[in-house]
């Protein structure tokens, strides 16, 4: 299987899929994050990441600030299409057009960009995914939608991998959100044609 993870910072790669990333390790896997490519703590660590996941992959470096100003559209694509390679991916997996949590534009405007440069077939995939995940509007930690297509409880072995990477590897402590939010359960949205995929973004993904 030829997997790609387009997401906006490292970390969110294993928050969200990182158990589904461990659980499939023979799968070829290519792991974008659209942030943090000069951030001399962030980005050491997230290729330190991909050697525990065998996975190959590549940063870029979109404006992060708190104020979480929108970036223009056609930044974040071309920033997509130059740090994804040109290839036809079995699997692309990324953020949701609502987002984990309420509310972080970067992972809003990643969805957007990669579910319409799907549309637009300027990438290739069979399938595409997106997180699925939803706080309650902040009133608790980010956690997985039942109902989504796809749901699966981890293992205990590979939570706790999972977990040892945001909190031994990243470096987030116990008490952090990145900690106490890693999800003992993964889930996603599932789509087989770009239509599909165009549709649920017009339609703000969860938030329907």
């Amino acid at each position: 299987m030829n997997a790609a993870i387009v997401v906006a910072h490292p970390d969110d790669e294993t928050l969200w899929a990182g158990g589904t990333i461990l659980m499939q390790p023979s799968w070829d896997w290519y792991i974008v994050s659209l942030c943090r490519g000069s951030d001399h703590d962030r980005a050491p660590k997230f290729h330190r990441v991909l050697d525990i996941f065998h996975a190959e992959g590549s940063m870029g470096d979109l404006d992060d600030v708190p104020e979480q100003h929108p970036l223009d559209e056609h930044d974040v694509s071309a920033t997509v299409l130059q740090l994804l390679p040109d290839r036809h991916f079995d699997l692309l997996i990324t953020h949701d057009p609502a987002g984990e949590y309420t509310r972080h534009l970067r992972h809003e405007e990643t969805s957007k960009a990669i579910l319409q440069l799907w549309y637009e077939e300027k990438i290739s995939a069979a399938e595409v995914r997106t997180f699925a995940y939803e706080d309650g509007d902040k009133t608790y930690l980010p956690r997985p939608i039942n109902s989504a297509t796809i749901y699966s409880e981890l293992p205990e072995g590979i939570w706790q991998k999972k977990y040892r990477i945001i909190t031994e590897t990243y470096g987030f402590k116990e008490e952090s959100f990145e900690a106490q939010t890693t999800p003992r359960a993964e889930a996603f949205w599932q789509f087989r044609n770009p239509e599909q995929a165009w549709q649920w973004l017009n339609k703000g993904g969860n938030k329907r």
